[in-house]
């Protein structure tokens, strides 16, 4: 299955770019907008269950483990909260389908991008061989750490890609309250991605080893095809996925 290139949204890649470095207004408002979608004003959002702020995995989690060439990362799963994209994940890993896939798209202070068995962006698909939907939840955000779905401008074309946020900038700033529990608003202020939210899956978050995730984020870079500087020239590895831990029945 062909797939163009993933750049986390082809036709959102550059809004992000400039919404990173101008921080104005308007992004202020697209990204209150953007997380307006997995919310309603019914929802007490700061009695909801956020299970990305806290490192200890639950009997409803999965624990898995990215062995790379530069060191090894530990991520827990959501399954209530993004059961497509876990099963996705998860079945791909115990097939060995990320075997030996690079960190192929890289962008300091944004984020990682793998899960392309192509190893440039343009290939991997789904356990289910077709896009599948971006599944919203608000308990979960691109804070720093989390692991999403990447995708082309379809919601339907999530398929094997991942990215993991590294930005460790405060992006706390005009964060509306009735869009974002209190403590994601907190917690935004040690770093993430908000624009993205409501737009990607978001599905796990780093539990160990983001140390490793920042060496590979501030790994050299050269300009892609596209002319964006996010091609590694050294591409760090995942040589395996192991599932450390699966849900309780």
């Amino acid at each position: 299955m062909q797939f163009k290139k993933l750049m986390i949204g082809a036709t959102l890649a550059l809004s992000i770019g400039l919404f990173a470095a101008c921080g104005s207004d308007n992004s202020t408002k697209d990204t209150q907008e953007s997380a307006a979608k997995t919310t309603e004003t019914s929802v007490d959002l700061n009695k909801l269950e956020l299970p990305q702020l806290n490192d200890k995995v639950t009997d409803d989690e999965y624990l898995v483990e990215l062995v790379t060439t530069e060191g090894n990362v530990k991520i827990k799963l959501f399954p209530k909260q993004a059961p497509k994209a876990v099963e996705n994940f998860v079945k791909h890993a115990k097939d060995g389908y990320y075997k030996d896939t690079p960190f192929h798209r890289v962008i300091k202070d944004f984020m990682i991008q793998g899960g392309d068995p192509k190893g440039d962006g343009t290939g991997g698909e789904s356990i289910w061989k077709k896009g599948f939907k971006t599944e919203d939840s608000k308990q979960l955000y691109n804070i720093r750490g989390a692991l999403s779905m990447a995708r082309a401008e379809s919601r339907n074309s999530n398929g094997s890609q991942f990215f993991i946020v590294t930005n460790n900038e405060d992006v706390s700033d005009g964060l509306a309250i009735q869009y974002y529990p209190e403590k994601i608003i907190e917690q935004y202020k040690k770093g993430g991605a908000p624009q993205l939210d409501g737009e990607y899956t978001v599905f796990g978050q780093v539990t160990e080893g983001m140390d490793v995730v920042d060496k590979i984020a501030n790994g050299e870079v050269k300009d892609s095809d596209s002319g964006e500087k996010s091609t590694p020239v050294n591409p760090v590895k995942v040589t395996e996925v192991k599932v450390l831990q699966e849900p309780k029945k």
